[in-house]
């Protein structure tokens, strides 16, 4: 069951659905409209709503504006072999915001999902940074 819930903002639903379970190993665990979804990982639930698809996630602010997808935040996944993993999302097409980088614990790269949202990839190098 999920321990960590994270909401991302995407322009098409279908779209997030299909990247994340495709390419991300996520499972969808609810979908009931176009406006919205959860799916889980492990330990996350990615819960995906549209801009304006309200009431909820997507609805707007009391000032008018509507929540929009991209930035810098974003959350990170372990992976195992992070140059096998980069080499199959290339050829499926996937975009990248950088190259591999390493740093104190590990390698990691960051995708982008359809809407722009970013995802941290990660490959542990030392026990520490391990989940």
């Amino acid at each position: 069951m999920p321990t960590v819930s994270v909401r991302y903002i995407v322009n098409d639903v279908d779209a997030a659905i299909s990247f994340y379970c495709t390419h991300l190993g996520f499972h969808e665990d609810m979908h009931p409209g176009p406006s919205f979804a959860m799916l889980s990982r492990g330990d996350l639930r990615l819960v995906l709503s549209r801009p304006g698809g309200g009431p909820g996630g997507g609805q707007a602010m009391p000032d008018g504006r509507l929540p929009e997808p991209g930035g810098w935040n974003r959350f990170s996944l372990e992976v195992t072999d992070l140059e096998a993993m980069i080499e199959t999302l290339r050829s499926a097409g996937v975009h990248f915001r950088n190259e591999m980088v390493s740093g104190v614990g590990g390698k990691q790269i960051l995708i982008d999902d359809p809407s722009g949202n970013p995802v941290e990839l990660f490959e542990p190098t030392i026990p520490e940074a391990k989940l």
